[in-house]
């Protein structure tokens, strides 16, 4: 096994799309994705996994229940599992997650946004 550094720019600049995350590392059945966000996503929620969004920059909004998070550049939340979100970026957003490999990117919503195979960059 080969141990290498992860350059997370480099990687965000190897792709344009949004809300299609890609995985850069993996660990004990756990992936590290990175996004970029813009516009709206779909509220949804994962029945079996937490989820870790870390905002690398822009800004991040992820609407829940009862409040609007308002995420920044080196911010982060965990959202429980369970838990109606719906994240939405006015602007580009550069976005870490981590999260088990079993997490499906919309969670208990299929859609034209669920992405069951995820690209490893």
């Amino acid at each position: 096994m080969k141990i290498k550094k992860v350059n997370i720019a480099q990687k965000l600049k190897s792709f344009s799309e949004y809300w299609s995350p890609k995985v850069v590392g993996e660990l004990n059945q756990q992936m590290v994705k990175i996004a970029k966000f813009k516009g709206e996503f779909v509220m949804h929620h994962h029945d079996n996994e937490d989820e870790f969004f870390y905002v690398i920059n822009g800004e991040l909004f992820i609407e829940i229940e009862d409040q609007t998070l308002n995420l920044k550049a080196g911010e982060f939340v965990i959202i429980p599992k369970g838990t109606d979100h719906k994240p939405y970026a006015p602007d580009e957003v550069h976005i870490m997650l981590f999260e088990p490999s079993s997490t499906l990117n919309t969670g208990n919503v299929d859609n034209n946004l669920t992405l069951a195979d995820l690209d490893k960059i």
